[in-house]
């Protein structure tokens, strides 16, 4: 098993260099009603049903390094010819690299809506990053737990801990006021346990979402070895 936060340093000193990051693609997709997509390279976690594959297990020798400009203005420029009032960052995990996703959304123009995907690991982590965040009034994050409680986060992620942080993410968010939604990939479809185990934070009318998980070939290969393909089914 392996540390989150120690593979975030590993993770980083592949694909940052300074203010540049790594990306792979830049696409239009369907997702919210129709967003800009930047892919980025890297992850801080291994999940089971993750479909991001050579990005996140294979980051050395995938994608380029940009700018932060560079991002922000590709993403502008589909948003534009899409007619998308909606920007994200996917594939990996946006929040490695803080300096160089603030220097992207301060690029961001205010009336486009920028969706930050994230499992919140550094966001739980650094309070401060939180509160870096929460100057931008056009930004919404969406927090996916991997996992209903500790034990399942390190069932489905390999990872030795985690959840605990993703839990702080929420609280830092709401503390800060930031905009946010939570996603919950689990195998329990019982979200009550969830809404249980998130009682003390106060969430209120928060929104719960279930993560839908596409069965890409690669990923339903890994969920079969793992013997968990009849929960995504």
């Amino acid at each position: 098993m392996y540390d989150p936060i120690e593979l975030t340093k590993k993770t980083e000193d592949i694909v940052v260099k300074g203010d540049l990051k790594k990306y792979y693609r830049f696409r239009a997709t369907g997702f919210y009603g129709g967003i800009a997509t930047a892919d980025t390279v890297g992850c801080n976690l291994r999940c089971k049903f993750c479909w991001s594959g050579n990005s996140v297990w294979n980051s050395r020798n995938t994608g380029e390094f940009y700018r932060p400009e560079d991002i922000a203005d590709n993403l502008k420029r589909i948003a534009i010819k899409k007619g998308f009032h909606q920007m994200r960052i996917s594939g990996g995990e946006p929040t490695i690299g803080k300096t160089h996703l603030i220097k992207i959304l301060n690029n961001i123009q205010p009336n486009f809506l920028f969706i930050l995907e994230t499992n919140g690991i550094l966001l739980g982590k650094q309070k401060s990053y939180v509160k870096e965040l929460s100057k931008f009034k056009n930004l919404h994050v969406r927090v996916c737990f991997k996992g209903n409680n500790s034990n399942e986060f390190s069932f489905l992620t390999g990872a030795k801990n985690g959840f605990e942080y993703q839990k702080k993410a929420i609280e830092n968010l709401k503390n800060e006021n930031v905009r946010f939604n939570i996603a919950l990939v689990t195998l329990n479809k019982n979200s009550q346990i969830f809404i249980n185990e998130l009682d003390n934070l106060n969430l209120d009318h928060t929104n719960i979402e279930m993560e839908e998980i596409i069965l890409y070939p690669k990923v339903r290969k890994r969920l079969e070895k793992e013997k968990i393909i009849n929960y995504f089914e």
